[in-house]
């Protein structure tokens, strides 16, 4: 039950935005930067980075709709990535360089200096650009802000099951209304 009045037919971070729309609409923006934007990170490289750091975060809506996001980007995910970084941060089917960048985002979201320079220089020795990295840590320093907002507002959060179809509306359409 959300802490707030807001619509209870919307789910998770929808209905707070909608609630302050000024507000909503420049979230939904960065959201739309953040993962959808020019970047060396694919879309569903930064999907997994959100994934990520809202397990750790334990923000269920973040992680359920941004894994059934990324699985829309990986047609399908049948290797089972989402599920494997979601889970231990890492998988089988990612390379090197995402690797190191899933490992800065553990870091940011545990605390931003627990970053070091070795920590970087990890992730461009396994080819992360400096960009790549940017990116990375904005994403998951970023989503520790909207992990934050929902829970701390006490979003609602639809069962596990619900999130196919948002998640194909997100993958397809992005982040702005």
């Amino acid at each position: 039950m959300p802490y707030i009045d807001v619509d209870p037919q919307l789910p998770g971070i929808r209905a707070l935005m909608m609630f302050k729309p000024a507000s909503g609409a420049a979230l939904s923006a960065l959201a739309q930067q953040l993962l959808r934007g020019d970047s060396p990170l694919t879309p569903a490289e930064r999907e997994l980075i959100a994934v990520r750091v809202s397990r750790g975060n334990a923000c269920e809506f973040c992680e359920w709709s941004h894994a059934a996001a990324a699985r829309s980007l990986l047609d399908g995910d049948e290797s089972g990535v989402v599920d494997e970084v979601a889970e231990n941060g890492v998988s089988a089917g990612l390379d090197d360089r995402m690797r190191a960048l899933l490992q800065l985002a553990d870091l940011v979201r545990e605390r931003g200096d627990r970053v070091s320079q070795a920590d970087i220089d990890r992730a461009k020795s396994a080819g992360a650009s400096e960009e790549a990295i940017h990116d990375a840590v904005l994403v998951a320093a970023s989503f520790c802000m909207f992990n934050r907002y929902v829970d701390g507002l006490g979003a609602f959060t639809p069962p596990r099951g619900a999130y196919d179809e948002m998640g194909e509306m997100l993958a397809t359409e992005g982040y702005v209304r």
